[in-house]
């Protein structure tokens, strides 16, 4: 992956550098493509067979062109005056030579012969400049023989193909007892392979491809300089914080523990085949016995050993530069044709729901199975660039708070389950994965958003409905009163959201005390946090309002919930779906028409409810539409969540912006691949989190709480541990 790199980075990266370009005149474009990265407004200056100095006095620094056509005793002289140069040496030479060299001699056998001589004598020298200097050898483009002129027809691609053996095999054999330090620069001739049928005489790239070049260049010096997320190639592995080697030496001996047991328990197992005889020697066999249930130590050991194993795998994907990635490039068929693919697989595999209430269980999980299969597509596409596709999958976010506010309000309001067991099995499940990969992946537990998220409104909720006085359907049952103090205490929590939306540096305050500041803050500060929740602030308001609506409306008898029924009578049910329908296209076709983020942005919280809405609406008003659910969405609904935050690495890559590349070369097949693993590990987490929640977080609250103050001193080592980090 290569970052494109703005003027201002640039500049603060080759801040006081200086670089020099040596070569003939397609050196000279290179020079001026990578100039234009740092001042775009410099133009160039024909064919100047000259030095050309370019400086920069605000970044106190320089980058000049020297003309060396030809690999000769000149261009040797020049490095030998560098070298022994008592002023600063250049911080990044970059040369390369030989086209000149076959015009001039016609392209004999002697010429290529006189430029193997003369390489060998330049080489040393460039070698000695490695100590202080980058030193790159630009290896020769190709060219389109049938647009060169008749003075250029000797320069063949056979005889390029000549000259470059000979300059990587001088080079390359320059240090006698080590690698050379001399980096071949390959790139521009790769990329030149693709684009010189467009050049425009045959010799010189176009400009498209020197662009790209130039930007390689800076990638190659800059990235481990400026370190850019979206920048993989050129960059140094991080090395490894305390907490990380504390986790590495954890799933080391957890690994080891299980392996250790597995030996243990089969040379049990071998033992006691020993003892029982066969029938035919007289004695009664024993009767085989069932396989015994395995026990909490065992089950963590067993959850602890595969983890660790699929946390080694997160980390050699994403921190690790054992597979390559690649950047994003957005088409619409890259984006729609999957899309139209899951359609057709999620219609095969339709089946009849267990129950046919309203937004009923299989529905919800298909729904969040859709809806996930849809973002990851949008993220892998690149589909952000688009921007009626990115209103739409705002809409998709708001829709995952939409339904935590409905299905957590309805379970608060039917059971009245208030329990510290229930806050810290639903916390468990949706925080263990991510805190394991903040520690595995030395990320910030804000990086996750979506966790922080959809954890911050449940406890919204959570607080909403248990403080004083608990309101719920038992006590409101028949009494109007409650059911208007639970009115009131929506509206406190509506008038609490448009306070905090309408003063952001209260906001910022509140999230940025010490210690919950740690969970909130991204590069220093809380402002990825606010515009995150500012985003979908209403979704679980709107969420919340409807279960308390439809349970009223059932409480009374007043829907119609049998298998085939309208939710409706047919009068209300007609005019409700009309209303959904032209609501739902509405939205659509106002999405489709924005022209700017951040207007529609600010539009979308108050918005994007009536997409939401009309969609269920459209879904659970038909009694067939509410009847029936795909089991491929449901399949992947029941661990939406683990997709959601394992594609952060393990099918995305670098945090995200590229794409993991496991197999080079052939984009469907490493697709495949990595899609397959990426489901199959989702898959086993979500098992994994569901086994250690029923240990970790037991039913006995004296235990439980005992745990919960162990987990708490863990997490202020963490904290000390950062700290001392740091």
């Amino acid at each position: 992956m290569t970052h494109k790199y703005k003027t201002s980075e640039a500049k603060t990266c080759l801040a006081d550098q200086h670089i020099t370009f040596v070569g003939d005149s397609r050196i000279r474009q290179l020079f001026y493509a990578f100039v234009k990265i740092l001042n775009p407004l410099v133009k160039e200056e024909g064919n100047k067979h000259a030095n050309i100095p370019f400086e920069d006095k605000t970044a106190a620094l320089k980058v000049d062109f020297q003309w060396y056509p030809e690999v000769n005793s000149s261009m040797k002289q020049y490095f030998q005056s560098l070298r022994e140069s008592l002023t600063s040496k250049p911080h990044m030479i970059l040369a390369g030579a030989a086209t000149w060299s076959i015009k001039m001699n016609n392209g004999s056998a002697e010429s290529l012969a006189q430029y193997k001589v003369n390489m060998t004598q330049v080489a040393p020298v460039l070698e000695q400049l490695t100590d202080v200097s980058d030193v790159y050898w630009i290896l020769q483009d190709p060219v389109h023989e049938q647009l060169l002129r008749e003075s250029r027809k000797m320069i063949t691609n056979e005889r390029i193909d000549a000259y470059n053996q000979v300059a990587v095999g001088v080079l390359n054999g320059t240090s006698r007892n080590s690698k050379s330090k001399i980096k071949m620069f390959s790139v521009s001739k790769l990329i030149s392979e693709e684009t010189i049928m467009e050049s425009l005489d045959g010799l010189h790239l176009p400009e498209s491809s020197r662009d790209i070049s130039a930007m390689v260049l800076m990638n190659a010096y800059c990235n481990k300089i400026i370190r850019p997320i979206d920048g993989s190639c050129c960059q140094p592995i991080p090395p490894l914080t305390i907490i990380q080697k504390l986790a590495a030496c954890f799933f080391t001996l957890s690994i080891v523990g299980y392996a250790s047991l597995t030996l243990i328990q089969r040379n049990k197992h071998r033992k006691n085949n020993k003892l029982c005889t066969d029938l035919e020697s007289g004695e009664e066999k024993k009767p085989a016995t069932a396989t015994p249930v395995a026990s909490c130590p065992e089950i963590l050991l067993v959850s602890f050993c595969k983890l660790g194993l699929i946390m080694a795998y997160f980390y050699f994907c994403d921190r690790a530069n054992l597979f390559m990635k690649e950047n994003k490039f957005y088409t619409h068929s890259s984006f729609f044709i999957p899309l139209i693919y899951i359609l057709v697989l999620g219609v095969f595999y339709i089946e009849n729901t267990r129950e046919t209430k309203f937004l009923n269980r299989e529905q919800t999980d298909e729904w969040k199975g859709w809806m996930q299969l849809v973002i990851l597509i949008y993220h892998i596409s690149g589909a952000s660039s688009f921007l009626p596709v990115y209103m739409h999958i705002r809409v998709l976010v708001a829709a995952y708070l939409f339904q935590t506010g409905y299905g957590h309000f309805s379970y608060f309001w039917l059971k009245g389950d208030f329990g510290i067991y229930r806050i810290s099995q639903v916390i468990f499940r949706l925080n263990f994965l991510v805190i394991v990969l903040c520690i595995v992946m030395d990320r910030p537990y804000q990086f996750y958003y979506f966790v922080p998220l959809v954890t911050f409104w449940f406890m919204v909720i959570y607080g909403s409905l248990a403080i004083w006085p608990q309101i719920i359907q038992k006590k409101a049952n028949g009494n109007y009163l409650w059911h208007c103090g639970l009115l009131l205490k929506f509206a406190f929590l509506l008038l609490c959201i448009c306070f905090l939306l309408y003063s952001q540096g209260s906001f910022e305050k509140i999230f940025s005390l010490w210690p919950i500041s740690k969970l909130f803050e991204l590069h220093g500060n809380v402002y990825e946090w606010w515009f995150r929740w500012k985003l979908d602030r209403y979704a679980v308001f709107h969420g919340m309002l409807l279960a308390f609506i439809y349970l009223a409306l059932q409480k009374h008898q007043l829907l119609s919930e049998g298998r085939g029924e309208a939710l409706f009578s047919n009068k209300v049910s007609n005019v409700l779906l009309f209303f959904s329908v032209v609501s739902f296209l509405t939205y659509s076709i106002w999405a489709s028409s924005c022209k700017n983020k951040t207007e529609c942005n600010d539009m979308h919280p108050s918005v994007s409810v009536v997409q939401i809405l009309a969609f269920v609406l459209i879904r659970n008003i038909p009694g067939y539409a509410r009847s029936v659910y795909s089991t491929f969405f449901a399949w992947f609904g029941k661990i939406s969540l683990e997709l959601f935050i394992c594609q952060y690495h393990i099918w995305l890559a670098a945090d995200t912006k590229g794409i993991l590349v496991l197999i080079p070369g052939n984009p469907m097949l490493n697709i495949i691949i990595s899609t397959f693993i990426f489901v199959c590990v989702a898959h086993e987490i979500s098992h994994i989190t569901n086994d250690l929640a029923q240990i970790v977080i037991p039913k006995d609250n004296s235990a439980l709480v005992k745990r919960l103050l162990c987990i708490a001193g863990f997490f202020f080592g963490l904290l000390l541990l950062s700290a001392l980090q740091h």
